[in-house]
């Protein structure tokens, strides 16, 4: 079995090691058998959108976000039809962001996003910092995600949340929920990198990618994952202890 991996963006969006998200993916892959090819989308270069089986979009400045969003909007169609059509794909704070309608910033003005799904984010008073302990409803074990958020925009949507805030802040800091699920579409704002900190969530998104790509049900074999847990639950212990929300 092998696997096609697309890094979008990666020299504009790697916020707090977002690229870190590629290293757990391809190792946990291989670590399998699993071939793996990473592909780097960038302006200067644009890899076949259509024949990855992974598309990865990490976390920016509103300032790089800006500078990929003309260059992204072309191939807007194309993303939201592999969209509908299951492809995995991670998206993480300002890519998260990039997917929606429109951002609206602190001077109240509109700044569009690619609309690909039908949600918007918009400045307010303060940023949510901090790290982050939410529950999850997918079928993964545990059902606990750890990280990081940074963000001064509240995104607001009615699609099914990544999960519900324990401690932390979330979309908004008001509706105790955190990220998107659309098909095999998440966004979330966790950075750390994320998957370094869940491998249990990397695991469940190769598993989807080859059950999509092979269209066969698929049983990862498992690996010896004692020290990785081991700082899971380290980290969410120690968020649990931290004071405030």
């Amino acid at each position: 079995m092998e696997l096609k991996i697309l890094h979008m963006y990666p020299d504009l969006l790697n916020l707090y090691g977002d690229r870190g998200n590629i290293i757990v993916l391809e190792r946990r892959a291989r670590w399998r058998g699993i071939k793996v090819e990473v592909l780097n989308f960038t302006r200067d270069r644009e890899e076949d959108i259509e024949n990855a089986d992974i598309i990865f979009l990490g976390g920016g400045s509103d300032r790089e976000q800006e500078l990929i969003f003309s260059h992204m909007i072309k191939f807007r169609d194309i993303l939201k039809d592999l969209i509908e059509e299951n492809i995995v794909f991670l998206a993480i704070c300002g890519g998260y962001q990039l997917l929606g309608d429109y951002y609206l910033d602190a001077c109240g003005n509109k700044i569009d996003g690619l609309s690909i799904l039908n949600f918007y984010t918009k400045a307010e008073k303060g940023r949510l910092i901090g790290n982050i302990l939410i529950e999850v409803d997918l079928p993964i074990y545990p059902k606990t995600l750890v990280g990081f958020e940074n963000h001064g925009g509240r995104t607001y949507h009615n699609y099914k949340s990544l999960g519900k805030v324990i401690k932390g802040y979330g979309n908004n800091g008001k509706d105790f929920t955190e990220g998107i699920i659309y098909k095999n579409l998440i966004g979330t704002y966790l950075h750390g990198p994320l998957l370094s900190k869940n491998p249990h969530l990397a695991d469940y998104i190769i598993k989807k990618a080859l059950e999509r790509k092979y269209n066969v049900e698929i049983d990862l074999p498992k690996l010896n994952d004692k020290e990785e847990f081991w700082a899971h639950y380290r980290i969410m212990r120690r968020i649990l202890k931290e004071g405030g929300r």
